[in-house]
């Protein structure tokens, strides 16, 4: 049978060498598919709207070029992952993503798959202690929407305080610098700012930095002239739940995140019981009052994609297991409708 990956198969050596797709993987995509279909709203032209997500694709590397990979292979990411992954990504007009790797197989193989009307920007390495040599990428889909003029990274300067943020907020440079890339839709022109914010097991140490990147939003978002007024930060910002002392320093200098997505699980490690309760990694927010308001743009939909116990279920993976091959966390998005 015929796969979206088949246009991989045309250089010889990206044939999988376990041979042709097996049924199991045709018969879960054709599920997974009607799935998203019934979950994601259609890219529509009339009363157009515009599918914004962001998904930490947890180690977004290389490829191991079988559809299923064998206990001694590495990476554990194959063909059959990679079909899940681009068909998730190709719901979306422009995917914000965080952990891509310096072997960029697996990201290079996505956009061919996509197809010629898809592609990408993504931020320098990441070095040092705590950049894990990663990247950040927006992926998006050409026939929706266009880059706008602005793309540049968010570096700390020396004399933070003298800014106006509060001394001690940045102790150093971010260890992934936010990446900030501008879109225009139509008429409408927005701005993502996408981060991976470094993890850490104490709070009090966390703070500053959250504070200190929340007060650089706002700062941004109300600068009179200002790019554009639509201001979106959106990426994996390491949280927990609602109402501790980093979420409110996240949300502190008026940043909100939508209603619409404060009750699904941001990561496949979430208990379906209290899917609040547990880490609140990803968020998707911006400024909703006064002259930092989003403008032209009007939510309409949002949610999360699920990937535990809907993909690769026949393999009987731990959750661990399953991170190393789609992700820990679940794609987060939003649909705004163009006023």
């Amino acid at each position: 049978m015929p796969t979206p990956l088949d246009i991989l198969f045309d250089t010889p050596e990206n044939a999988p060498a376990d041979g042709d797709v097996p049924q199991a993987a045709i018969d879960e995509m054709r599920a997974y598919s009607a799935y998203l279909d019934s979950i994601v709203p259609p890219k529509r032209e009339v009363d157009r709207n515009i599918l914004i997500a962001t998904w930490n694709i947890a180690h977004f590397r290389s490829l191991t070029r079988k559809w299923k990979g064998g206990s001694h292979d590495s990476p554990k990411r194959d063909y059959r992952c990679l079909w899940a992954i681009t068909e998730i990504l190709s719901r979306f007009d422009v995917i914000a993503v965080q952990e891509v790797g310096s072997d960029f197989r697996a990201l290079r193989s996505a956009i061919k798959v996509l197809g010629p009307n898809w592609s990408f920007l993504m931020t320098d390495r990441a070095e040092g202690q705590g950049g894990n040599d990663e990247h950040m990428a927006y992926i998006f889909d050409t026939t929706r929407v266009a880059l706008s003029g602005l793309a540049g990274e968010l570096v700390v300067p020396d004399e933070a305080d003298e800014f106006g943020f509060d001394k001690g907020s940045f102790k150093k440079q971010f260890a992934r610098n936010p990446y900030a890339v501008s879109f225009r839709t139509r008429d409408t022109t927005f701005i993502l700012i996408t981060a991976h914010i470094d993890y850490g097991d104490v709070t009090e140490e966390r703070l500053p930095e959250l504070r200190g990147i929340a007060k650089w939003m706002q700062s941004w978002a109300a600068r009179e002239h200002r790019w554009h007024h639509n201001l979106i930060v959106l990426g994996d910002f390491n949280l927990e739940r609602t109402g501790n002392d980093l979420y409110e320093a996240f949300v502190s200098t008026g940043l909100e995140v939508p209603f619409i997505l404060q009750s699904h699980p941001r990561t496949i490690y979430a208990r379906d019981s209290e899917p609040e309760a547990e880490s609140y990694h990803d968020q998707i927010a911006w400024f909703s009052k006064g002259d930092s308001a989003l403008l032209g743009l009007e939510v309409t939909d949002g949610g999360i994609v699920e990937i535990w116990d809907r993909l690769l279920r026949d393999r009987n993976l731990t959750k661990g297991s399953f991170a190393f091959r789609i992700s820990d966390h679940n794609p987060l998005w939003l649909e705004f409708r163009l006023a």
